[in-house]
């Protein structure tokens, strides 16, 4: 594992046709939103006030059990995010695949930015937290923000209690976004990044342990060291718009204002 070079990084990135970006709320965490686990989480160590993990609060179970424990948590997460918008790392994330049209976007975040950024190759695999549909009757409506959800969202059509359209714990992941996955990585990369993310979970790491197959180079933007640290080809321990932008500098593009980076 080398120490950063972002010169070196930029050459990878000019050689590379087909590249990934693996993201998680490391990402999104240089916009002002909470990481909920790891540096500056927002239940760092600590149960939720009824007395049990986040996890088990926003879980599948606990929302046809108990929705409106689910709800409470839900609503204390969107409301410590809400204001916030994509960072100058998302744009520059968008702005590659500008120049790089097969750059790829794997991201565990359901906070959007990626999406208002301009990326449009884009794997939400944990779904967006501002689409709400029905279980019961699959209504479906666009929510901005959570505002004015008072407890819970009642279905206007029948009555059910209604849900985020994201993987709660315990929940399978979305169809239509793993085919994808598997299919573009059925395609390979020559270059793949690992963005502010953890790594727990299989489908973020297996792209990682892919690269040996695909004779890619992996490199892992995080401040701290995750699953996938021991196996990366350069490990930068920044946070993840510092490193965006040093990399774009050494690749001689200018930099975009940050102010126009948030939506």
């Amino acid at each position: 594992m080398k120490q950063p070079d972002f010169t070196e990084i930029a050459d990878l990135i000019d050689q590379s046709h087909r590249i990934l970006f693996i993201t998680g709320a490391g990402l999104s965490a240089d916009s002002g939103l909470p990481t909920y686990r790891g540096i500056g989480g927002l239940y760092d160590d600590a149960d939720t006030e009824e007395g049990m993990p986040i996890e088990v609060a926003l879980s599948g179970d606990m929302l046809r059990q108990r929705p409106e424990i689910t709800w409470k948590y839900l609503l204390q997460v969107e409301r410590a995010c809400r204001g916030a918008g994509f960072n100058l790392a998302h744009r520059l994330i968008a702005e590659l695949e500008r120049l790089k049209p097969q750059t790829w976007v794997l991201t565990q975040n359901i906070d959007g930015f990626h999406r208002a950024a301009g990326s449009q190759q884009l794997i939400e695999i944990h779904g967006k937290v501002g689409e709400l549909s029905c279980p019961k009757c699959h209504y479906e409506m666009i929510a901005n923000d959570y505002s004015q959800i008072d407890g819970m969202p009642i279905c206007p059509r029948c009555h059910g209690v209604m849900r985020p359209n994201v993987v709660l714990f315990g929940e399978m992941l979305p169809e239509p976004a793993v085919e994808v996955l598997h299919r573009e990585m059925m395609r390979g990369f020559d270059l793949v990044f690992s963005v502010g993310t953890t790594s727990v979970f299989p489908y973020i790491s297996q792209p990682v342990f892919e690269a040996r197959k695909w004779n890619a180079k992996v490199i892992e933007i995080n401040p701290g060291i995750t699953e996938v640290s021991p196996f990366v080809h350069y490990k930068l321990p920044m946070r993840a718009v510092e490193a965006m932008e040093a990399i774009w500098e050494a690749m001689g593009q200018p930099v975009p204002q940050q102010q126009a980076a948030l939506s």
